[in-house]
């Protein structure tokens, strides 16, 4: 009989945390689980591939931070499903979700956490310290994320690592030289991108100072920032008051990846935190060369030299001096993103993080079997 899994997030924006989401979802095997999913707040973009792959979603209407009538709707839902694992993502869903799965005390409870959480306040973290006894597993998806949370008082026995899945990149829709023509940019231009969200954490501020100083001395530079966000107005403004607009395009959120990644000549990111960056592990499947800032999640991932380059972060300067060296070296470029592109495709396959969430499941659920004060 098949394992009855009850997913629960937030949302299904288009973003990492729920993109990683719903591979899984989508993608376990039909005859081992029975795979529902509770939305916490609302729906979202990858709602549609959940429809698609049969997987029922149910709305469960949160409106308020603290909103005792969705923790009595989810409550309910899982005292409906009898789930035998329920595995929460992110904060509201981790907190919500295990606050709820009192309803089913003989399931497994697995959380999700996808970033080094800094943000936090200590109210947050007293709160998942709190529901850490009724907690089974913690998932972290890099190395980084696990040991941020062991100093935070979780327990090493209870965590576990699963890096992100990467598709293999779909071909580009639309080609380089029609993309080039409808920014505005010239046959010749050489093009830095980032793809993500417009917030603080991202230091987008960063890469734009970089291509106005750089772009003085290699005016083919271009960056394209792909993406929205709290910070995205100010940083248009910021562009508009150092007079680089004409090399810099906001081009807002896109569902074409493939076709922006192939224009991309270089990927920027310059995070000072991460969890494990979708659009980097994306852009590095591409076969794309990499400069980004030197924080634990992504040296998980760039070996420097091999993938790419690591530069601290606020560090614009270091920032132009890599990205100089890959407008002025072609064969570097072609050599770090080939062996950037091996690596995800060997290492960090979509198949692969399912095959370890489905171990997870297992290990679980056999625990269940085990009678009380057996070892």
């Amino acid at each position: 009989m098949a394992t009855r899994l009850a997913l629960i997030i937030p949302t299904l924006d288009r973003s990492g945390a729920e993109k990683q989401f719903t591979l899984l979802a989508t993608g376990l095997p039909r005859d081992e689980f029975d795979v529902h999913v509770a939305l916490l707040t609302r729906g979202g973009a990858f709602e549609a591939d959940l429809a698609a792959a049969g997987v029922p979603a149910t709305h469960i209407g949160k409106r308020f931070k603290c909103d005792p009538r969705a923790w009595w709707r989810l409550r309910r839902w899982l005292k409906q499903l009898q789930p035998e694992v329920i595995h929460t993502w992110l904060f509201a869903a981790n907190a919500y979700g295990r606050l709820a799965a009192g309803a089913v005390p003989k399931a497994s409870v697995i959380v999700s956490e996808r970033c080094v959480d800094s943000w936090k306040a200590n109210w947050q973290h007293w709160l998942d310290r709190k529901l850490l006894p009724g907690t089974d597993r913690v998932v972290g998806n890099s190395q980084s994320v696990v040991d941020f949370y062991r100093e935070h008082g979780v327990p090493g026995e209870k965590l576990v690592t699963i890096p992100n899945g990467i598709s293999a990149p779909n071909p580009p829709r639309v080609d380089r030289a029609t993309l080039l023509n409808r920014l505005g940019f010239p046959p010749d231009a050489f093009v830095a991108m980032y793809i993500g969200r417009m917030a603080s954490q991202k230091r987008v501020g960063d890469l734009v100072w970089a291509v106005e100083t750089l772009r003085q001395i290699r005016p083919q530079l271009r960056l394209v920032l792909v993406g929205d966000g709290p910070a995205r107005d100010s940083l248009q403004q910021v562009a508009q008051d150092i007079h680089c607009q004409e090399h810099v395009r906001f081009v807002g959120l896109q569902e074409d990846v493939a076709s922006w990644l192939n224009l991309a000549d270089v990927f920027w990111l310059a995070s000072s935190f991460e969890g494990m960056s979708n659009s980097l592990m994306e852009a590095m499947a591409a076969g794309k060369p990499c400069v980004v800032s030197d924080i634990p999640p992504n040296r998980e991932l760039i070996e420097q030299g091999v993938h790419g380059f690591l530069a601290p972060p606020g560090d614009t300067v270091a920032f132009m001096q890599f990205t100089r060296r890959l407008i002025d070296e072609p064969g570097l470029r072609e050599q770090l993103g080939n062996a950037a592109r091996i690596r995800m495709l060997q290492e960090f396959s979509v198949d692969r993080m399912r095959e370890r969430h489905i171990a997870l499941y297992r290990e679980v659920v056999a625990e269940q079997q085990v009678p009380a004060g057996v070892a």
